[in-house]
Formats: C-alpha cells, structure tokens, sequence
C-alpha cells in the first residue's frame, strides 16, 4: 500500500515536471518567434534616418513596448507547476552558499578572538592567585603581629638573635661554597693565564687554552708558544719559577707538606692569586668601612694585580701603585 502511494507520487511529481518543461519551452519558442519578426523588420527597413527622425522612432519603437507589456497578461506558471518549487530551492541554495562563505570569511576572526579569550582567561587565573597570596600574606603578617604583640621583651631578643645566627650559618655555608669555587677555577682555569702573561706571553683572556706542561719552553720575544723539549732542565725551571714566583712555601695540606718539585708555573701563579686575593679579603675586613686602611701593600706587580685590576675587581691607589685594594661593591654612595 505505501509503496503504491510513493510510487504514485512520484509519477504525479514527474508529470508535473514534464508539464512544466513543455510548457517553458513553448515559451521559449513564442519569445524566439517574436524575436525572428523583429530582426526581419529590422532588416526591411532599409531607408537612412537622419539623427532626430531616429530619435523619434527610437522614442516610438519604446512607448509601444512598453504599451504592449503593460496590457498583456504577466507570464505566470500554470497551476500544478514545479517552477515556483525550483525557484524557492534555488534561492534557499544560493542564500545557504552565502551563508557558507560569510562563515569562512570570519573563521580567522573567531580564531583570534577565541585566542585573545583565552589568554584573558589566563590573565584572570593569574590575577586571582596573585590576589589569593597576597591576602595570605597579609593575613600571615597579621598573625605575627598579634603573636609578636604577646611575647615579652626577652623571647623577641631570643627571636632576633636565632634569626641572625641562622643568617651567619647560611652567610658562612655561601661563602665557604664560593672560595671553593673561585680556589677551583684559579687552579684549573685562571693559574695557566697568569703563569702565561707572567713568562711574556699574551695576557689573560687571549690564550684561553694551555697546558701546565706547555709553560715549561717560555714564550718567545713575540709572545709565542716556545716548542717544548722532550727532557727540560729541572732545576732551571725551578729556578726561574723561584725568581718569578718567589721560593717554594712548605704548605700544609691535611697534615701533609707538598714536596719541591711538584711545583711547576700554573701552580706557583695560582698560588700567588690566591695569597693576594686571601690577603685583600682579610684587609677588607679590617678596614671596619674605612677604604683608605683597605689597601695590601704589594711587593712588585704581578699579572694578579693586574688582572685583578683589569677585571674592576681591585682598584690601585691614586697615588701609589703599589698598594692595592678591592673594589667595595658595597659601601655607601657618598664614600
């Protein structure tokens, strides 16, 4: 039963659509003949106008037109007819495809706008906890207020005095940590620079990359690196570290003295940076703030104090070059 009703709307719906067809084309055709007897009056007329008999029948040939289609009946579809259908699904089609391509054409817009969203979302969250800890620490200041209001004279003394020497613990652990940094990077980094300047070479910073055992042949007039030879003259290198360096020290090292000839140029320069530097902390110290009775007295110039210098760690003395002291990061801005 059902498929005989759909079988039958569909041969109703195809008899209206060919009914349809027949009927646009006899249109179609009335509007062609109409056409053809145009252009064969077009074509008999052959007699030439002048320009303003032209205009008149120009005028003419549109008042009659326009007379014709004001009295004839407007073409409409006949009843039953599937154009009306296709009109309205063409139109729907076409405002559907625009609807398609207005919605491409704001994608990038929406895109940027979801971005910005979120990143004032982001904004938000961050603000919110900002606000969240700083109420925590107000309220946390707050109750330490109120418990400082409760203690006596004697436990806030107590309280001070923990909070500095756990200062001083923290200050002295900082401090023992860097001299062991800056005792590890004179040893294997900066002792070979200054041992280099000191025997003539380039100065520190030029010649990033040498070996102790290169130092052993010199440098050259120009600076050079000298060849190393294969069994070099102990004693004479001793000596001349000796002369350069001073004598070897007996140095304690966990109860055990280093020998003599386990001195070579890097460790004698780097010796020599970590007594002067040892040196101008100490006299730091003892200055009290007073920059004038922080200077160390130096025996001759060396390419520690130099480096020392070039590197605005140290400062020379306005009038005396041989006295030297470090540069106090932290005095006062009227010193």
């Amino acid at each position: 039963m059902a498929e005989a009703s759909r079988r039958g709307c569909d041969g109703s719906h195809q008899a209206d659509v060919d009914r349809t067809i027949a009927e646009l084309k006899k249109r179609e055709t009335e509007l062609e003949d109409a056409l053809q007897k145009l252009r064969a009056a077009a074509s008999t007329s052959t007699r030439p106008l002048d320009a303003k008999s032209q205009v008149k029948v120009t005028m003419e040939i549109m008042s009659r037109a326009y007379r014709h289609v004001a009295d004839s009946q407007p073409f409409l579809p006949s009843p039953g007819s599937v154009l009306p259908s296709l009109l309205a699904l063409r139109r729907a089609h076409q405002t559907v495809a625009g609807s398609n391509e207005y919605m491409d054409s704001q994608a990038a817009s929406l895109e940027q706008i979801q971005r910005r969203v979120k990143a004032e979302e982001a904004n938000l969250r961050d603000q919110l906890a900002l606000q969240e800890a700083l109420e925590k620490r107000v309220q946390s200041l707050r109750d330490g207020m109120e418990t400082r209001r409760e203690m006596t004279q004697e436990q806030l003394v107590e309280e001070r005095a923990a909070e500095l020497k756990q200062q001083k613990e923290d200050w002295d652990k900082q401090t023992s940590s860097l001299l062991k940094d800056l005792d590890w990077f004179i040893r294997h980094n900066l002792g070979p620079m200054l041992a280099a300047e000191e025997l003539g070479g380039p100065v520190v910073g030029e010649l990033t990359k040498i070996e102790p055992d290169d130092l052993s042949a010199g440098f050259s007039t120009k600076g050079k690196l000298k060849k190393a030879k294969a069994s070099p003259d102990e004693d004479q290198r001793q000596r001349r570290i000796d002369e350069i360096w001073g004598g070897a020290q007996e140095q304690q090292d966990q109860g055990s003295k280093r020998k003599h000839e386990e001195r070579d140029e890097a460790s004698a320069a780097s010796a020599e940076m970590r007594d002067l530097t040892e040196q101008l902390l100490n006299k730091l110290q003892e200055s009290g703030g007073d920059s004038s009775a922080a200077y160390v007295q130096l025996a001759k110039e060396s390419a520690a104090s130099r480096f020392l210098v070039r590197s605005q760690v140290a400062e020379l003395h306005p009038k005396d070059a041989t006295k030297l002291r470090l540069v106090n990061f932290g005095r006062e801005l009227d010193d």
